[in-house]
């Protein structure tokens, strides 16, 4: 028998290695610099530790921070290390969970003191000590009674918790010097891999998320491989805290949330409901231009209704516990789908009627558990810009070619430019007819090609009742947002009984289409505060210009031109406090709108404006007509 194995790279070239050898030594064979960035490996596409044995042919791609799962395994890592380092200082903390997430990793633990930012300095330093001790990470192997043994006699609480809802038989552990943590792996090699880290924030997190169990302190960390990319992330997140909506949201006075009424509520101030009115008018005329009707529905129904919808029983968990009217259960509505089709159903459709294009500003209450909740972004109560089409089998691929040129065409003229698709296909358990999901989702490739889209197909990711798109798009500083969804329904119908008479005279089923373009308003809004870091552009800005006077001679005319600009549809504010022209314009300036216009003798008596445009130092002197000449471009431009 050969003592050499044969492993097939990525590339589908071969390396010879003896048998036995660790995925660790094999990568040195491929290459040095290589095995100095490997994290871990996929032997035939299982993910394995670098210390793994390899004792048979077989394929093997390495696993490095900038590969696919790499970022994971090096956070999940270093949530071990900020766990360990916890546990050095203090000898009572329980561990609850530490995962890796989309921007690092955390770790929820139990313990009696309340932390501080000094306290992460601290626990930073403890892993900088461990990191210089250089600890082997190696895994371990035992049978779960054994492991609920070892973490009780640790006090591990929450370990034990979790290991009990797991079924008999072997479970996995990873043990660098002291500490050893219960987990599936796979870990780096050792310790003094961590040469960047920052643990940034504390919060407050539920055990299990849920809110009758003990509240447990998160700790958010970072880590990279290279000190340059460490700063460039903390730059990153320093931009991001500039751009949070929710400070920004108060700083112009566009929104507020009020816990002792309700969380998760949004309250739109003037500034706020103006901004919100503008969208949500552009919102309507648009959709009146391309073919949509508009609906309003109510905010309750009965029970029934959800019943039938299928609602009741895939969705309670998001939904508000009936309340009593007249004997009857009424439940506030989480969709508006169910509205929309009780409409379609008032009177007889013929194949020529079709199709309809439905669309509500509708408002819609889940459910969200306290801990996510998070301004405008993450809310119980939103208005969702939403919208159903009923179509024949013959007009469904011509409705979604427009209905993605329509979402795209809004988002390009809102200044979003970056935007991908991602498509999701039939899964296993779905409902609906073979034929109708192989229309649908070629109508959903066909329309993502024609528009030219960068494309990430999703398999059997679409919901259990039809295939569907969403756009995701990027934002001012990179952050991608998941945004527009246009997604097939072939539940709804059948339970509704939908038909429409075809051109033989029969009942047909027609397709229908839930679609919307920005999601709900509440999250957008917030989402364009972020983008624009609440310098909005002149045609959506709450205020576009601040009218400020020198002295108290030109009110009167600080007062007209206010007035005529009204008349003309332009949004002003005037500023004729008995303050200096100093602090007002730098106040102003606090407020980021487009034009801050002065008006002192010289202009009174000439009928002039010296006007600064946002983010120039210098101001220009114009007429009146000029500046509004020059509003009136920078409208249409949509700057």
């Amino acid at each position: 028998m050969s003592d050499k194995i044969k492993i097939t790279l990525p590339d589908q070239s071969i390396k010879e290695a003896d048998k036995g050898s660790t995925v660790y030594d094999i990568t040195g064979l491929i290459g040095k610099g290589l095995q100095k960035a490997a994290l871990a490996a996929r032997v035939d596409d299982v993910p394995v530790d670098l210390s793994a044995p390899i004792d048979k042919d077989c394929s093997l791609s390495i696993i490095t921070f900038d590969s696919e799962g790499g970022r994971d395994i090096f956070w999940h890592s270093a949530s071990h290390l900020m766990a360990q380092a916890i546990r050095r200082i203090y000898p009572g903390a329980k561990l609850a969970i530490g995962p890796a997430i989309e921007s690092g990793f955390y770790y929820d633990i139990d313990i009696d003191k309340t932390l501080t930012p000094e306290d992460l300095l601290e626990i930073e330093k403890v892993m900088a000590q461990i990191v210089e001790e250089n600890l082997p990470v190696t895994r371990e192997e035992l049978s779960r009674a054994d492991a609920v043994k070892l973490f009780s006699s640790m006090g591990e609480i929450y370990k034990v918790e979790m290991l009990n809802d797991l079924p008999e038989g072997t479970v996995s552990m990873y043990r660098q010097g002291e500490f050893v943590d219960l987990c599936r792996g796979p870990h780096v090699m050792n310790t003094g891999i961590f040469k960047s880290f920052k643990l940034l924030s504390i919060a407050g997190a539920y055990w299990r998320g849920d809110e009758k169990n003990r509240m447990l302190q998160r700790i958010y960390g970072i880590a990279f491989p290279d000190p340059k990319e460490l700063k460039k992330h903390l730059d990153f997140m320093e931009e991001v805290k500039k751009r949070d909506h929710r400070r920004i949201g108060r700083e112009l006075d566009l929104f507020s949330t009020h816990e002792d009424v309700g969380g998760g509520l949004i309250y739109w101030h003037p500034k706020g409901a103006r901004l919100r009115t503008i969208i949500e008018e552009w919102w309507r005329k648009e959709h009146f231009k391309n073919g949509y009707e508009i609906l309003y529905t109510p905010h309750i129904g009965r029970s029934t209704l959800w019943e039938t919808s299928g609602h009741l029983g895939f969705y309670k968990e998001n939904m508000y516990s009936p309340m009593k009217i007249d004997d009857n259960d009424y439940i506030l509505k989480p969709m508006n789908c169910p509205f929309h089709i009780k409409i379609y159903q008032t009177s007889l459709h013929s194949y020529r009627d079709l199709p309809l294009r439905w669309a509500e500003l509708g408002t819609v209450y889940r459910y969200e558990k306290s801990g996510v909740l998070h301004g405008m972004l993450r809310v119980r109560g939103f208005t969702q810009d939403d919208a159903h089409i009923f179509c024949t089998p013959e007009q469904i691929e011509g409705e979604i070619k427009e209905v993605l040129r329509f979402s795209l065409w809004m988002w390009k003229t809102l200044g979003f430019t970056d935007i991908k698709a991602y498509l999701a296909t039939k899964p296993e358990g779905s409902v609906g007819e073979q034929s109708r999901w192989e229309t649908a989702q070629e109508s959903l490739r066909k329309a993502i090609e024609s528009a030219n889209l960068k494309v990430e197909i999703d398999e059997g990711g679409g919901a259990f009742y039809g295939p569907k798109i969403d756009l995701k798009v990027r934002d001012a500083i990179g952050r991608e947002w998941q945004m527009t969804t246009i997604q097939f329904d072939f539940n709804e119908p059948e339970r509704f009984d939908m038909y429409y008479i075809g051109e033989d005279g029969q009942k047909h089923r027609p397709y229908m289409v839930h679609r919307a373009l920005l999601g709900s308003i509440e999250r957008f809004v917030g989402i364009l505060i972020e983008h624009y870091a609440g310098r909005f552009p002149v045609w959506i800005s709450p205020v576009q210009a601040i009218l400020v006077n020198v002295s108290e001679d030109q009110v009167p005319f600080i007062n007209a031109m206010k007035s005529n600009m009204i008349d003309r549809g332009y949004r002003p504010q005037a500023d004729t406090r008995n303050e200096s022209m100093g602090y007002k314009i730098r106040e102003a300036v606090t407020q980021k709108v487009p034009y801050i216009c002065v008006v002192g003798k010289n202009e009174a008596e000439n009928g002039t404006v010296s006007v600064r445009k946002r983010g120039e130092k210098d101001s220009v002197t114009m007429s009146i007509d000029e500046f509004y000449a020059m509003m009136d471009s920078d409208i249409a431009e949509k700057r």
